[in-house]
């Protein structure tokens, strides 16, 4: 599989839409996260990252302008134990809830479908990063469109490479309706520390589109890790 520049796959899309990266930096030592959002429409824009607990949440920056909460108001980041969960919706309640209850990732992932967003019907899209490292990442769509089919991929990664890691997003590019995700997680490169890594991310996102990063450096011999947060509405 060809490795790519995460930068250069950024700066080619206008639209990805919502993003998971998972991977390992340069070292070795440590897991790396990245999940951010972008928006199109006033509704969609309207939205920052907040703290909660170990994890992340979403809310609307201005609420006097929230109309409809039900596909942008979700935890995407919770921690379950030593487990990192990151999602684009609220499957991360299921993910956790499931695996607390001692089942599998793609268990919770098969009670659950693409958004309900018609025409779009947006991919779900998550990941699980272990306190080992090893990381697993998941898409779920439409057959092509067809609400009448759902069509769930997984992908787990053992002993991941120092400075590799899987980027998978929602949308193949902008459009009307927007083409879904194709294909395997495109395998990128990792560089740098946190703050490096984190202003190549959101330096490289479509400035009208993007809306907010989350980024996180585990380190793995210890557990501890270190976050940073990025709002377009500060």
């Amino acid at each position: 599989m060809p490795q790519f520049e995460l930068k250069e796959l950024l700066e080619q899309n206008a639209y990805p839409g919502r993003g998971i990266v998972l991977g390992h930096t340069e070292d070795g030592a440590k897991a790396v996260i990245a999940y951010f959002i972008m928006g199109r429409s006033e509704n969609s824009r309207n939205r920052v990252f907040v703290e909660d607990g170990e994890g992340i949440r979403t809310q609307a920056h201005d609420p006097s302008k929230m109309k409809d909460p039900s596909l942008i108001i979700y935890a995407p980041v919770r921690v379950l134990e030593k487990t990192t969960i990151v999602t684009n919706g609220d499957q991360t309640d299921t993910i956790y809830d499931f695996m607390a209850q001692g089942k599998t990732f793609e268990e919770s992932l098969r009670t659950r479908t693409f958004e309900p967003d018609e025409p779009n019907y947006t991919p779900r899209i998550s990941g699980i990063v272990m306190g080992n490292g090893d990381y697993r990442l998941s898409i779920l769509k439409s057959a092509d469109g067809n609400p009448e089919s759902t069509r769930r991929y997984f992908f787990e990664y053992s002993n991941p490479l120092a400075g590799q890691g899987h980027f998978i997003h929602t949308y193949r590019c902008d459009g009307n309706p927007i083409p879904s995700f194709e294909g395997e997680p495109e395998q990128v490169a990792i560089r740098g520390n946190i703050d490096e890594f984190t202003a190549e991310v959101w330096n490289s996102l479509n400035a009208d589109n993007k809306v907010s990063l989350f980024t996180r450096f585990i380190n793995l011999a210890t557990g501890e890790y270190e976050t940073r947060i990025i709002n377009k509405n500060n």
